[in-house]
Parts: C-alpha cells; structure tokens; sequence
C-alpha cells in the first residue's frame, strides 16, 4: 500500500474560497493486476456539483483591481447556488482534528460495488482513524501544511498509525449523481468494514509525486461513480502529476 496525505498550504495565489482547511487522504491497495487507488477528504460533500458550477464558484471568488474578491457577487451566486456552501459548513461546524492521523476522511462518491451473486449495491467510503480520537486543535485553522506533515511524521516514527476502512451501503433513494449532497442519515447507517490500514514509515515526496493516485483504478467488482465531478477527476490528476514534476 502507498497512501499521500495533504493539505491546504495557505498559498498567497489561489483563490480564497472561504472556507476551512480541507485536508485529503489519498491510498493505492494491490498491484497493477488488482488494484483500487481510493481518493478521501476531510468532508463528506463536494463543493460544487457540475464542471459549470466549480469553475463559476472560482471566478466569482477571484480577486479584483483591489486585491478583493466583489463580496456582492458571492453573495448572489451563493444564494442562487445555495449547495455550494455545504462543504464550507460542514467544515465550519465540525472543526479540525489536532492531526491529519485522527482525521476521518470520506469518499463523496458513490460507486456501483457488484457481489459474487451478480448483485449492485452503491456504496461509499469512509476512513476513521483507530486507536486515537478526533478532538479540535486549539490552532487548527493557522496550522499550515507544513505543521500537520511533521506532526505526522512524528506519529508514525513513535507508533503505527492506523486506519479504518469502510463501505456505506446505500438505500432506495440515495442520492448518487449529486457530490453536493450527503445520504440521509450517513453517519449512522449500516456499513461494511472492509479492512484496516496500518501505516508504518514515511517514504520521500519522490515516491508519491512521482507517480499519480488516478481514481479511475479500481478493483474488479468496483464501477465508476456515475457524476460528473467524477469523470472530470480522472483527467484533472494526470494534469496535477505533471505539474507536480
């Protein structure tokens, strides 16, 4: 297994988008023959829905002649766009973990899972930390990336980090094309425990920028969400692996 943690690194060029630090957990199980490279972040929900909608969402929020972003615009777009501010929200009320290694990380997407009996249930990821609980970080939000990494270096130097991995089952009526949009009732419904992950040493950011976590590698058994931001992600990660180099 080869997993990338990340998050936001308060750069002074990009887009303030108003909302709390996300932070991702990225993770490749199996080799090339079987392989699912599983994409998570610290909120259960996309902020945008359609390509149009996130790439509106940015320009709106970009600066003008006064270093600003027109707050009057947000504010209608918002209003028109009113799912845009569910990942915000939640990030607002559910405040940071003091580590990305105490940090529960969610799949947005819902992917056809099939069984051995031909049947298709829709599921969604969840992974939770083990062994140590979530609590606020007194200085969460000024915490740079450069902080969180080294604090979890650390973690993983002095004992192994681990992690639960989980499906979300669906129901009849589970939202599956919207990102924007959470299952009724999904941090307490029934859900599959698919294994733990166990992470115990730190390689060089060599190892993981030299390669992608493309999310369109996926295990037998595992389909492709059906939502657009889905389609686009599979084609945005071989653009970031570039720039990364």
């Amino acid at each position: 297994m080869l997993a990338r943690f990340s998050a936001d690194d308060g750069s002074p060029d990009a887009v303030n988008t108003g909302r709390p630090s996300l932070g991702g957990f990225s993770f490749r199980l199996g080799n090339d023959g079987e392989r699912s490279e599983i994409l998570t972040q610290s909120a259960p929900v996309h902020f945008a829905r359609t390509l149009d909608q996130m790439l509106a969402f940015l320009q709106v929020r970009m600066p003008g002649p006064d270093g600003k972003p027109d707050m009057a615009q947000v504010e209608a777009f918002s209003a028109a766009n009113p799912e845009t501010l569910r990942q915000a929200c939640y990030l607002a009320a559910h405040p940071p973990a003091a580590s990305l290694a105490c940090t529960t990380y969610w799949g947005v997407h819902a992917f056809p899972a099939t069984n051995a009996k031909g049947e298709i249930r829709f599921i969604k990821f969840k992974v939770a930390p083990v062994g140590e609980h979530s609590r606020p970080a007194k200085s969460a939000d000024t915490a740079n990336s450069t902080d969180l990494l080294h604090d979890l270096e650390l973690r993983i130097a002095a004992h192994d980090v681990r992690f639960s991995v989980m499906a979300l089952l669906d129901r009849p009526g589970d939202p599956v094309m919207d990102v924007t949009i959470r299952w009724p009732d999904e941090d307490g419904r029934e859900a599959v425990r698919l294994g733990t992950i166990v992470i115990t040493g730190t390689e060089s950011n060599e190892a993981c920028d030299g390669t992608a976590f493309n999310p369109a590698n996926l295990a037998e058994g595992i389909g492709h969400p059906p939502d657009e931001m889905f389609a686009a992600q599979r084609a945005v990660y071989a653009i970031s692996q570039t720039m990364r180099r």
